[in-house]
């Protein structure tokens, strides 16, 4: 399963957007091994606009979701701490998905490139799509 950050959706929804991503993204729903969590739902759909907002929530519905529990927010203070100490200040936000994804043994699909530091410095492991987008199992 691979935890999908805010970035990649946004990219994706984007008109003008990467498509290798789009495509990226797309196969991944494809066979089910995407997944969204609590912080990327405030990043992503508190960003919606009106007229979008019922049928994000509606595409949302059909994708699996894993909730941060107070744990992940344990954990996450503990990362932010090794990276703070290796020179590295990074969006609570973004280490929060990191977290979870180390707990539940999920790879990361992301744009942003905090989530780079994320898989240097705690082994993060992250999604990168196969040639032309395509879907990438478990390696």
């Amino acid at each position: 399963m691979v935890l999908v950050d805010t970035s990649v959706w946004i990219e994706a929804c984007r008109r003008e957007g990467d498509l290798a991503c789009k495509v990226g993204l797309e196969n991944l729903l494809e066979e089910y091994d995407a997944a969204w969590c609590s912080t990327v739902r405030i990043e992503f759909m508190g960003g919606a606009g009106k007229e979008e907002r019922s049928k994000l929530a509606f595409w949302f519905e059909s994708i699996p979701y894993r909730p941060v529990l107070e744990k992940h927010w344990e954990s996450a203070m503990r990362h932010a701490w090794t990276l703070r100490d290796r020179g590295h200040t990074l969006p609570w936000n973004d280490i929060l998905i990191a977290s979870l994804a180390l707990d539940l043994d999920m790879r990361v699909y992301a744009k942003d490139k905090h989530f780079d530091i994320l898989s240097e410095v705690l082994e993060l492991t992250l999604y990168k799509p196969g040639y032309g987008g395509r879907y990438r199992p478990t390696e």
